[in-house]
């Protein structure tokens, strides 16, 4: 390994961007391509290939996105303390092409198997790529927000292409040929970064002590692989039974604040606050996610069923529209978003990161309330406009832009940095409470009859979209209405 670049070296870039944002833009727009793909045909392939009820599909979509959430805050423990951030993203890629070629091998009978390949591959590399974007920059440096938008977009750029790529092969030519693009792309991602890596000097290298033994590094290091492969069939008992589930998510949240409280003991009160002030944020992304994760739950069932083949008279199949419409309007609209912040606080007007948040809130309240509204363009089978549809994705994008891309970079700023793999991990692992909850809520909006009429599924889900519409709206004023009290405890962090 050439050590090369020191971290000062990375850091006193010239103009915006480093030069190894690049390489972590394309290694991580790869990877979300394969899971925004998966993501998009998960209910779609269960109910069509595996036989289940909507009720069923939603409660089982929910618990694997809960648990490769889950999995990204043990990978981010285990990454901060034994492998490093860059061993941690490899041995992650190479499950992950695993799993593809499981499911490609046998669609129907492997899927679980693969999946829980999937799940602790992407446990290993999503956490970690994102905090080697934030040690890019100095704590002091204002350009981490722009990197970290920068980054956001590769990350819709993948989902975008994946979106459309992965349900389209599936439906319309073979299951086995979707699953296997997985594989395909999740190499390009590896040999991407394997080819860049060095240009990141000491960034993600080994955490454990200089003075640490060479053979007890190796053994610890065999460990972490070896235990994470005899997880798999743990994973697989709880995928398959939503009651393990249950007690899983039960047990995991708890858990992490227990081990958070005691490392908080090191820290000065300041950091402490600021800490608090990182909770009061994961707290509330639990419940944007619970609304926003229907899209791929119930939302992609609603677009199975209820929604017309063509967009403003284009033909169109309505789940390629519902798994990428959001990317492709991220990638239209993050950097206007972005220039309209600058431009806010150039004049003393942006708001701060909790109202951010609240505003996040109040515009997922009106997307849910567009949803709800497709029911008045129904035909007389239950089958309604892909427009309002898309319009619904239309303003829920702007809800996500307002909270999304400035969490993770809150989460780098707002953490000592020897927890900061921990606090990303927590991040993550809310939205692991969030998949969780939008299966629970897609469930309870669905109509396991599987001869229900369409007009029943649409009455269903449009009432469910409803509801949701208002506990959005309620959540996004309790933040804007707490926001000074937050603001105290971030200590002079926006």
């Amino acid at each position: 390994m050439s050590q090369h670049l020191t971290l000062d070296q990375i850091r006193t870039f010239e103009g915006k961007y480093p030069k190894q944002l690049w390489a972590l833009f394309f290694t991580e727009m790869w990877e979300r391509f394969c899971f925004y793909g998966m993501r998009g045909m998960l209910t779609v392939f269960m109910v069509s290939q595996l036989g289940l009820d909507d009720v069923t599909a939603n409660l089982q979509y929910g618990a694997i996105q809960a648990f490769v959430y889950a999995f990204t805050f043990i990978g981010g423990v285990f990454a901060d303390k034994i492998l490093g951030f860059q061993k941690s993203l490899f041995w992650g890629a190479l499950l992950m092409i695993a799993g593809g070629l499981v499911i490609a091998f046998s669609p129907e009978e492997m899927f679980y198997i693969g999946i829980c390949f999937s799940i602790i591959g992407t446990g290993f590399f999503k956490p970690n790529i994102s905090t080697m974007v934030g040690q890019l920059y100095r704590t002091d440096d204002s350009r981490r927000d722009a990197g970290f938008s920068l980054f956001y977009a590769g990350i819709n750029v993948g989902a975008l292409l994946g979106g459309v790529l992965m349900v389209y092969v599936g439906k319309y030519h073979s299951w086995s040929w979707a699953f296997g693009l997985v594989a395909v792309v999740m190499t390009i991602s590896l040999v991407n970064f394997a080819l860049t890596r060095k240009s990141l000097g000491p960034i993600g290298l080994s955490p454990i002590h200089p003075d640490v033994p060479a053979n007890k590094r190796k053994l610890m290091e065999i460990a972490t692989y070896i235990g994470s492969l005899i997880a798999i069939p743990f994973i697989l008992l709880l995928v398959t039974n939503t009651r393990y589930t249950d007690l899983f998510m039960y047990i995991i949240g708890p858990a992490t604040l227990v081990y958070l409280a005691w490392e908080m003991r090191k820290f000065n009160a300041q950091e402490n606050k600021r800490l608090a002030a990182a909770l009061v944020f994961i707290f509330f992304s639990i419940l944007f996610w619970a609304f926003f994760e229907q899209s791929g739950g119930s939302l992609s069932l609603f677009a199975l069923n209820n929604l017309k083949h063509t967009l403003l008279g284009i033909p169109m199949d309505p789940n390629v529209v519902n798994n990428s419409s959001n990317s492709l309007f991220v990638i239209l609209f993050a950097a206007p978003v972005g220039i309209l912040w600058v431009w806010l606080s150039k004049r003393g007007m942006e708001p701060n990161s909790v109202v951010k948040f609240g505003l996040g809130f109040l515009l997922l309240a009106l997307a849910f309330y567009v949803f709800y509204a497709t029911i008045f363009f129904a035909d007389a089978d239950g089958v309604t406009s892909l427009d309002v549809f898309t319009l619904g994705y239309f303003v829920i994008t702007f809800g996500e832009l307002c909270l999304s891309p400035i969490g993770l970079s809150l989460m780098t700023k707002l953490s000592p940095h020897s927890v900061q793999g921990l606090m990303m991990g927590m991040w993550f692992l809310a939205s692991a409470y969030g998949q969780y909850v939008a299966g629970l809520l897609g469930a309870g909006m669905s109509i396991a009859d599987e001869n229900a009429t369409k007009m029943a599924k649409l009455e269903s889900y449009t009432s469910g979209y409803l509801q949701l519409g208002m506990y959005a709206l309620i959540a996004g004023l309790v933040l804007v209405a707490i926001s000074p009290f937050v603001r105290k405890l971030m200590k002079g962090i926006h």
